[in-house]
């Protein structure tokens, strides 16, 4: 069992505190391992009667009748009714509740309506997972009023990777670069068998699931071509502009810019891509066009184009992306404006960028990944933005290299990636 301790922390913290605790997350990522096995485990060792917990798995054939919302309220209702007693509900899949329309009344019982009701039982505390943000996340604050709670989980950090590995740091996070953290993995020894199992998943799995709840089957074709370059460019500016024009010219193909803005949503429901915005750091702004993508789990995106193109520098992008996420900050992309003379002495317009700008309360930070600094030129290419930005906040530059991590003059922080991964008191 690999141990899930950030996850864990927070359902204990979070216990009887009169919110639904909505657990939710890419499908296969550890949900109900966490819910059914880590936390049910720590239940039980607490002193908790297991005749107190409830469990319902919706996507198993012994429970689909609870997907009916009448006969799961029904069911929980007598399972709770000694007043004096507290219990544990645990709901696996919550998003595969069927809405239930009542006669006569023009809305529908759905999934918030149920966990409204299975809140207000005081000795009743509950828990649910989902796999999809467009059912539960994206619809917290407005459909279930404040009531809900959202632990969002995702794939194994490097930190908990390694745990579970079988090498040293340096040979893990070559295989986490290209396999990334999915739990599953660890079930296979052999590298083509996890090669295969990937490729089987993002099919058969997410982009079949996607399919389906969106009804984009006429749509499959065009569907997989936009995640195919989204994939291929991780880490790079793209917009639904230029991404029109690129099947325009290329395939000789024209996807209009509204469907692959809602296709690039439905794969950010499903948790597969986050989308992450430009922040104008001197006009204080956002910039509403190019964002970057960057995928929930890189072996996910690699098995996506077949493992033909492991760019290890965005990689690297995209992991310490993932990380930042995991250790609770908001990232956005830093751009710099700012003016120099050209050769001909002329003012000139430049841009510079800072991979990622890290906010979380009080905290922030300046992070620049970079692969290598093999020289002086490299190193003020890096490092440029950075004496532009006329704050106090630290700005650190995240190496391929296994360094020992040092300040320059300026207070720039330099840090090998894999100390990075594992050390959480650097930021």
């Amino acid at each position: 069992m690999i141990e899930r301790k950030l996850y864990l922390e927070k359902l204990i913290n979070s216990e009887f505190n009169g919110l639904v605790k909505i657990i939710t997350g890419i499908r296969r990522c550890g949900k109900s391992v966490l819910l059914f096995d880590i936390y049910y485990d720590y239940l039980i060792k607490k002193g908790i009667n297991p005749k107190n917990i409830i469990t319902i798995k919706l996507d198993k054939r012994n429970y689909i009748k609870y997907r009916n919302p009448e006969i799961l309220c029904d069911f929980v209702k007598n399972a709770v009714s000694k007043k004096d007693k507290k219990y544990y509900i645990f709901i696996d899949e919550i998003q595969l509740i069927e809405p239930l329309e009542v006669e006569g009344i023009k809305s529908k019982i759905g999934i918030y309506e149920v966990l409204n009701e299975l809140n207000d039982y005081k000795n009743l505390d509950v828990y649910v997972t989902g796999s999809n943000s467009k059912m539960l996340s994206s619809d917290i604050l407005t459909e279930f009023r404040g009531r809900g709670y959202e632990i969002r989980i995702h794939p194994l950090s490097f930190s908990e990777f390694i745990k579970a590995y079988d090498g040293d740091k340096k040979d893990a996070f070559n295989h986490y670069l290209k396999f990334g953290g999915m739990p599953k993995l660890f079930s296979f020894k052999d590298n083509t068998e996890k090669i295969d199992h990937l490729k089987k998943e993002i099919e058969k799995v997410y982009i079949a699931d996607i399919i389906e709840r969106n009804g984009l089957r006429k749509d499959e074709a065009i569907l997989g071509k936009v995640l195919d370059v989204i994939a291929s460019s991780v880490g790079s500016l793209t917009s639904v502009f230029s991404l029109s024009n690129s099947f325009k010219s290329k395939i000789k193909q024209y996807i209009s810019p509204n469907t692959i803005s809602t296709y690039l949503r439905d794969f950010e429901d499903a948790f597969l891509i986050k989308k992450t915005s430009r922040y104008d750091i001197r006009g204080k702004q956002y910039i509403d066009s190019p964002s970057k993508y960057y995928f929930e789990d890189v072996g996910m995106r690699n098995a996506r184009i077949g493992f033909k193109e492991i760019d290890i520098t965005h990689l690297m992008e995209n992991v310490i992306y993932n990380e930042l996420i995991i250790r609770g900050f908001d990232v956005d992309i830093g751009v710099i404006e700012y003016y120099i003379k050209n050769k001909d002495n002329k003012t000139q317009r430049v841009n510079l960028e800072i991979d990622f700008i890290c906010n979380k309360g009080n905290e922030k930070y300046y992070i620049q990944s970079a692969y290598g600094i093999p020289d002086k030129e490299k190193l003020n290419q890096e490092t440029r933005g950075f004496s532009i930005i006329n704050d106090s906040y630290q700005k650190i530059v995240i190496l391929r290299d296994n360094i020992i991590k040092y300040k320059d003059d300026n207070g720039i922080l330099y840090v090998g990636i894999e100390e990075f991964l594992l050390d959480q008191k650097i930021v």
